[in-house]
């Protein structure tokens, strides 16, 4: 089979309403190069850091490469991402260049190329993400190790907004609590929260290729009786109550059910949101607290944030 590789120059908060819009177009993979990979400074106290070729990079903003089957469709296809890619303007984000290009190449090439993007991350105190097809030796005997295979659609775990509700859960989940991962993409929000000692995890996400993708990942990881993946849209028909719900979705999806989480939450509760590009911050925070929420703690990485928000 022949694949279309579609390039977009765009900037680092478009990547994630870009690759979501790629994703539901049918994208059979996802590749992320942001040029300040190059240029900023990395703390040695979450893992290795690894030598990155310039060549793999823009001069500026961030390059997302997408894949798509070279069928009939195609041409339909790209236009309508286009259109879906402009669209984000109505909710004032930077596109950049927002440069959109075409190229054709061989499936042999790109179904491993990709994996070179990939190696061991210490991402917290305790979890290291591995790529299932990399070897890796715990370093500490407390050690969490979650295996991800990103296959097609997803990556390993360790974009900022990720690592964010990590850190977030390591802190916050407690031994026999219940979860609701929302928006569970991979399922590793699910796989920390039950790797943390959480009793029953509730993974859910809209998209079919994201449930089966995080199933895959809970066995892979060996906490599939802990953790329950369903497809479902946002929280509609879930009951609580619960301890913990995360998230880690746009700024404007969170607030479109902030309140539904307020109610499935024990008294306490808290609710663990990310995705939230850095000029959201002040929305997202009101709207916490207009949802009945008291916001414990803000987190910024690079240009996201992450709150954790206790109900009152």
């Amino acid at each position: 089979m022949k694949w279309s590789e579609l390039s977009i120059h765009t900037t680092q908060e478009a990547v994630e309403p870009i690759s979501n819009i790629l994703h539901e177009a049918g994208a059979s993979g996802v590749v992320i190069e942001d040029q300040m990979d190059l240029l900023k400074e990395r703390e040695s106290v979450y893992g290795e850091i690894y030598h990155l070729n310039s060549d793999d990079y823009p001069d500026e903003g961030v390059i997302i490469k997408a894949y798509l089957p070279v069928n009939s469709f195609l041409g339909e296809t790209v236009e309508e991402i286009k259109e879906a890619v402009n669209n984000l303007l109505i909710h004032d984000i930077d596109l950049g260049k927002n440069d959109i290009s075409i190229s054709e190449v061989n499936e042999e090439e790109w179904a491993t190329a990709w994996k070179k993007y990939y190696h061991p991350v210490k991402i917290s105190e305790r979890f290291t993400i591995v790529p299932t097809w990399e070897t890796y030796t715990p370093v500490h005997s407390d050690e969490l190790i979650i295996e991800l295979d990103p296959g097609m659609a997803f990556g390993t775990g360790t974009h900022p907004t990720t690592v964010l509700c990590i850190q977030a859960l390591e802190r916050s989940v407690k031994e026999n609590d219940t979860v609701v991962d929302v928006g569970t993409g991979s399922g590793v929000l699910s796989i920390a929260s039950a790797m943390l000692g959480a009793k029953h995890v509730q993974a859910m996400d809209l998209d079919p290729v994201a449930v089966d993708a995080a199933r895959l990942n809970t066995k892979l990881n060996k906490v599939h009786e802990t953790v329950t993946v369903t497809q479902n849209n946002l929280l509609n028909g879930v009951e609580g109550p619960v301890d913990v719900v995360v998230a880690n979705i746009l700024a404007e999806v969170i607030l479109r059910f902030a309140g539904d989480a307020n109610q499935i939450l024990k008294q306490d509760g808290l609710f663990i949101t990310s995705g939230i590009i850095l000029n959201k911050k002040a929305e997202v925070r009101n709207g916490l607290i207009e949802a009945g929420f008291e916001i414990e703690e803000t987190v910024v990485m690079e240009d996201w944030v992450a709150f954790i928000a206790r109900k009152k």
